[in-house]
């Protein structure tokens, strides 16, 4: 007992030296911070805390069948056309996609091309040709869920590239996302990137037909009447344009904002396959108008007036510089698979956050207080001990949390000042199992011995229990619950280390040079 392994003292004091180094910029105010590395900072503070906005998005379900029966048409209308059968009746409803073939022996001809088309589809085909494609609920809430985490990894690199601190983005439910910004106080402009599907295609202008044709419902098959982007600054108010897309915004690699003629522009790279279809489809249509369409509107529709085969290009328009960058940025992060809907927005002032922060340091530190004396009056000169291993294990913990990146909310303080409680609980109970001991005649150094290692089935037990109950709570719970899951789990696990091998080593170290004939106890 008294001879303490030295590689276990060598641990010891490597952990309390890296947690005081790693502890210590919660020490030092923000403008310090902001210049040191990026792995040597504070612990982040939650929204409650430091202030900033608050948004609930729900994803537009209903969007993302529409697009996806949509799709289905399209995909139908190809093979059709492609196997050169004659069809009639095509189109989608709310559920399904019909579409007629009356030749009998072109409908069993065609009929294993069209089921390659979707494996998910139920295909039903009636006596009189027409074929009728369902879904499964199981199939619609699968593509849903794609969607909704889609949705969620392009917000965050939307919100990322924005350089906001210490942004936390999660689902709620089966098609909310929960976005909370710490610091940004007018959430006005993080909105309007938000809630832009920024889905940017490129489609032949139809030139057999005139918008205003268009506009009295002559709309040529396999084209749609699209507005420009720049409807009321003297330039063509509506586009008829193929349905088709040549090339789709999702082989982008890169985007950025730059100048052409001292006007604000948009520069893109195509991927490798990107830029061949782009190359073959400027290559087939010279001559012709090329639109460029985002979120259903004409940005532009330049001439191609030669084969553009470098996979880049240009995107202009009656852009301002921050207009250039927001699509830029859009573009780079992806397109959204649904457009995103506000149901609810809050902002929490810094004054309020730094209220939330007294009020919890005040809670803490009459936490810590109260256990000090208390342990102190109990146990006297071990009480003393009980409390030095309780103040590292205080450090361990913001270490733990400062390197893990970890959030600190509310209840997130609300866990630090449950698990001080519970630190001193191990050693309550290897204390109290010392004063059994001592009282049963035992020796001074069996009396020690004996309690460490029986109190230690006790505490492994009692944390593990809760340290189950705390992966739960992270698992199922929201953002603010698992803020107080984060810092109990940590607390846990460095509250076991300070009980079990700092409170031991601190014992025997003071058995060893004061040599007392009994415990003080």
């Amino acid at each position: 007992m008294l001879q303490f392994p030295k590689w276990k003292i060598v641990m010891v004091l490597l952990v309390a030296l890296c947690g005081a180094i790693w502890a210590a910029p919660n020490l030092l105010p923000r403008e310090t911070t902001d210049r040191m590395p990026s792995w040597w900072q504070p612990v982040s503070l939650g929204l409650d805390l430091q202030g900033g906005s608050y948004l609930l998005l729900e994803v537009d379900t209903a969007y993302i069948k529409r697009e996806h029966l949509s799709g289905m048409v399209e995909a139908l209308r190809a093979t059709l056309r492609k196997e050169k059968v004659r069809y009639s009746e095509l189109g989608s409803s709310q559920d399904n996609v019909k579409v007629r073939i009356s030749d009998e022996a072109e409908r069993e001809r065609v009929r294993p091309e069209l089921r390659k088309i979707d494996p998910e589809a139920l295909m039903d085909v009636s006596s009189d040709g027409m074929f009728v494609f369902t879904y499964s609920e199981q199939a619609t809430a699968k593509r849903i869920n794609q969607a909704v985490e889609q949705s969620i990894g392009i917000v965050r690199r939307r919100v990322d590239e924005l350089g906001t601190r210490e942004p936390s983005i999660q689902r709620q439910g089966a098609d909310r996302i929960i976005v909370q910004l710490p610091g940004v106080k007018n959430p006005e402009h993080i909105k309007s990137l938000l809630g832009k599907t920024a889905k940017l295609t490129f489609h032949l202008v139809d030139d057999t037909a005139s918008p205003e044709d268009a506009a009295r419902g002559r709309i040529p098959p396999g084209s749609m009447l699209l507005p420009s982007a720049e409807s009321g600054r003297g330039q063509p108010i509506q586009y008829v344009v193929r349905k088709r897309v040549e090339v789709g915004g999702d082989l982008l690699t890169d985007s950025q904002a730059t100048f052409q003629n001292g006007q604000p522009v948009v520069s893109f790279r195509f991927s490798v396959a990107g830029g061949k279809r782009f190359g073959d489809t400027t290559s087939a249509n010279a001559g012709k108008m090329l639109a460029i369409v985002l979120d259903e509107k004409v940005i532009s529709a330049p001439r191609i007036n030669e084969p553009i085969l470098g996979g880049s290009g240009i995107i202009s328009g009656s852009f301002t510089v921050q207009d250039a960058n927001d699509l830029a940025l859009l573009l780079r992060a992806g397109a959204l698979p649904a457009p995103l809907q506000v149901l609810e927005e809050r902002t929490v002032g810094p004054d309020l956050g730094a209220d939330s922060i007294q009020a919890g340091a005040i809670a803490s530190g009459v936490g810590l207080i109260t256990v000090i004396v208390f342990m102190v009056l109990i146990y006297g000169t071990l009480g003393l001990l009980a409390n030095v291993a309780l103040v590292l294990n205080l450090v361990i913990l913001l270490a733990l949390m400062s390197v893990l990146g970890a959030t600190l909310t509310l209840p997130g303080i609300a866990g630090i000042v449950l698990t001080m409680g519970m630190a001193v609980d191990a050693n309550v109970l290897i204390y109290e199992r010392m004063r059994e001991e001592q009282k049963a005649g035992r020796g001074l150094i069996s009396t020690v011995q004996v309690a460490f290692e029986r109190a230690f089935g006790t505490i492994l037990d009692a944390n593990l229990t809760t340290l189950a109950a705390a992966a739960l709570l992270f698992q199922f719970g929201s953002g603010p619950v698992r803020g107080f899951a984060v810092t109990l789990s940590l607390g846990l696990l460095s509250s076991m280390f300070t009980a079990i091998m700092v409170t031991r080593l601190m014992v025997g170290t003071w058995i060893r040079v004061r040599r007392p004939k009994t415990l003080p106890l």
